[in-house]
């Protein structure tokens, strides 16, 4: 019964025996530490912690001993390259006055923080999304009528000066029209099929490199086991395109851009988990995304560059929602880094 229970947590649960030998672990705990319960059961307790940074073993054990629960918050654990921050509550469990077994719930709160970081960066994006598609359509309406009297007034006027300035005004507003229709976004619904991601990759590096600098290079990281994705393939190049046209115009004269795939295992998106996921980095060389600026790059209207329109990124992020994926940003001075997430399977849990 308890047992069954432990196995539906989302915190990971150890139990230990008194000579600190792990005797059970639940699912959640298997994703955690990246391995099967078949491999994990008897491992040490000092094995399985020591990559914890600022842990000491010997103190929580000495604890145990002396029926004393122990708490200790956002401890630093390395795993499989990558650092997770998490907490861990250990309780001692007695039997006729001598330490019998300890429970260790580890809970990864960099899993919590990024799943509150992505539903408020999914909201803000609906917001946005909703607020410019509203003022598109107020303004596309008095535009075709300010179109259409240019167009009357140009055919009522003789002199060839005077037309020319109706000419301007016509020309402006199918830019401005056009504009708009950017900001409405696609207006088409998806046309999904299964399709290779890299072949959506190598359609956007053949595209970019006809236009980029010589001196800019796009090299790739590709991982082949990756399988189809049910998935808009127009959609999907045009969001990456978008983003890496971006990578390249940030680099000046000259440097790289790295399209690089991987597969992530787990994934949560907002509150929904998905039990495989692409995960599609595109690196650059460039200067990188000025601080004030990296929490807003993708609204509408928001760029670093005089001559964008900072609809780009806007779109790209639009696209990619549609696939209920998620675009993140870091950035730093000679290394800027989007990640681009998309699920390759149906939604398998809901966090509550």
């Amino acid at each position: 019964m308890y047992k069954k229970i432990l196995d539906h947590l989302n915190e990971a649960i150890l139990l230990f025996n008194k000579d600190s030998r792990l005797i059970y672990v639940n699912p959640a705990a298997e994703i955690l530490f990246a391995d099967s319960a078949k491999h994990l059961l008897g491992a040490n307790a000092r094995k399985l912690l020591r990559a914890a940074q600022n842990l000491s073993l010997d103190d929580l054990w000495q604890r145990m001993l002396t029926n004393e629960p122990m708490v200790d918050r956002e401890l630093i654990l390395e795993r499989l390259n990558q650092s997770i921050t998490i907490n861990l509550c250990a309780t001692p469990l007695f039997e006729e006055g001598q330490l019998h077994e300890v429970l260790i719930e580890l809970q990864q709160v960099d899993r919590h923080l990024r799943i509150t970081k992505e539903e408020q960066l999914l909201a803000q994006q609906n917001t946005s999304r909703l607020l410019v598609r509203g003022l598109a359509h107020e303004i596309k309406n008095p535009l075709g009528g300010l179109r259409g009297a240019a167009q009357l007034l140009d055919q009522e006027l003789q002199d060839p000066e005077l037309r020319e300035y109706t000419q301007i005004i016509i020309a402006e507003s199918d830019r401005l029209q056009d504009l708009m229709d950017k900001m409405l976004g696609p207006n088409k619904p998806a046309q999904k099929m299964q399709l290779n991601i890299h072949e959506v990759l190598e359609r956007v590096r053949q595209l970019v490199m006809v236009e980029a600098n010589k001196n800019i290079h796009l090299i790739t990281d590709y991982d082949p086991s990756i399988p189809e994705l049910y998935a808009d393939k127009n959609q999907l190049i045009q969001a990456l395109l978008n983003i890496v046209r971006n990578a390249v115009q940030a680099i000046h004269s000259e440097g790289e851009v790295l399209l690089k795939t991987r597969i992530r295992r787990h994934m949560t998106i907002g509150r929904k988990r998905y039990k495989l996921t692409i995960k599609i980095e595109i690196v650059d060389s460039g200067p990188g995304i000025k601080p004030e600026l990296l929490d807003q790059i993708f609204y509408p209207m928001i760029t670093g560059r005089a001559e964008g329109t900072g609809l780009g990124l806007s779109i790209a992020q639009s696209l990619i929602n549609q696939h209920n994926g998620l675009i993140e940003c870091e950035s730093e001075p000679g290394r800027t880094v989007f990640s681009i997430y998309l699920p390759l399977e149906n939604v398998y849990a809901t966090i509550g």
